[in-house]
């Protein structure tokens, strides 16, 4: 689906996407994760091949055989790597405080829900056309990740997007070394001078979005999207935050923890990205989750190489409020090849916000744990 009228893409974001009922933003506590010692390690090759696809990668019926993880095997995995821009590179435990391993179990029997294999059928994806429209909150929160990939504006200094983008699972990729994120901005252009005796010296200016690129000042990523921490790369730790040399002026989405499938208006998520196959658009879609586990969601948004990072975002009311409020809920890992019953199948996968990712990623923008008790 190609560019659509302002107003029409307008009454699917507005109405006819998201249900009136009554969903609403619960704030909830969220266990501490706190650093425990943090080394100096020797600097990246950044050697590694940027690969659109993961093959091979442990789904939700892979999981479901594998034994379920401890507070020690959670640590491990969410201690992580900080890579600076002149290429030191550092690795940090971690340890959790008011955390509940068993809740965290609940969750993930109660969530699941298999649904049946469907078709993608036509492409639902519209292209956001109007200039003025794509550089306007939410759409405008969406940036461009130098390495191929879609980010989304989580600070005035940090972006998320996917470990993928920045990191194969065992290097991090070549372009990876001197990464950059761009943000659409608004830009006057004019033309050439007339002949001299013209009336107008100058051409009329054309407006036009154009990206404005910064540098980033630092790269995290969990050590559970790490081969040899965990057996293979793991699509559950398929994120990183990128932390700007400069900050920005945008408006940017606030982090939300991810709720079941059962609590999203519709059961539907959104995202917006810059797919390869429409270069220089930016391309919005919505769907519906068909699956999930507890960090991870299966659905059928169509997708193209280029989305994968974006932000997976819902609207829901502001507790005792009329407004209702977007918050980023996952990532979009992007097309997967995952292991279904001893057999590869393909799926469009988004990582899951749960109480941990949250109070990590917090902490790697705030600094502290206090900015980070609820979400």
């Amino acid at each position: 689906m190609g560019p659509i009228p302002l107003l029409l893409l307008l009454s699917f974001v507005v109405s006819g996407v998201e249900s009136e009922e009554d969903y609403t933003w619960h704030l909830r506590k969220v266990p501490q994760v706190l650093n425990k010692r943090t080394v100096t390690l020797s600097s990246p090759e950044f050697k590694a091949e940027a690969k659109p696809a993961l093959n091979g990668t442990c789904g939700i019926e892979c999981q479901s055989r594998l034994p379920l993880a401890s507070v020690s095997d959670l640590e491990n995995f969410l201690s992580y790597e900080t890579v600076y821009e002149n290429g030191t590179r550092t690795s940090t435990e971690v340890y959790f405080r008011d955390f509940d391993v068993q809740a965290v179990h609940a969750v993930m029997k109660d969530s699941h829900s298999r649904g049946k294999r469907q078709v993608y059928g036509m492409d639902s994806r519209f292209s956001i056309s109007d200039k003025q429209f794509v550089t306007n909150y939410p759409f405008s929160t969406t940036v461009k990740v130098s390495t191929g990939c879609t980010g989304i504006l989580i600070s005035p200094k940090h972006v998320l997007t996917a470990a993928h983008c920045v990191h194969d699972g065992t290097d991090y990729i070549k372009g990876a070394k001197k990464l950059r994120v761009g943000i659409l901005k608004l830009r006057s252009k004019r033309g050439g001078r007339k002949r001299k005796g013209s009336k107008r010296n100058k051409r009329a200016a054309e407006v036009k979005p154009s990206f404005q690129w910064t540098r980033v000042k630092r790269t995290q990523l969990p050590k559970g999207w790490f081969r040899g921490v965990t057996d293979d790369v793991a699509v559950d730790y398929d994120y990183a935050v990128l932390e700007l040399k400069r900050p920005h002026k945008k408006k940017f989405m606030e982090l939300g923890i991810s709720p079941t499938v059962k609590k999203l208006p519709g059961s539907r998520i959104h995202f917006s990205g810059f797919d390869n196959d429409r270069p220089g658009q930016l391309v919005y879609r919505f769907c519906r989750v068909s699956d999930e586990s507890s960090d991870l969601m299966y659905q059928y948004c169509d997708a193209q190489p280029g989305s994968s990072g974006s932000g997976i975002y819902i609207r829901l009311k502001e507790p005792e409020k009329k407004k209702w409020k977007r918050k980023i809920i996952g990532i979009f890992s992007g097309h997967q090849w995952v292991d279904v019953n001893g057999m590869q199948q393909d799926y469009n996968v988004a990582v899951r916000i749960t109480p941990l990712k949250y109070a990590q990623i917090c902490f790697w923008i705030h600094g502290n744990s206090a900015d980070c008790q609820y979400g």
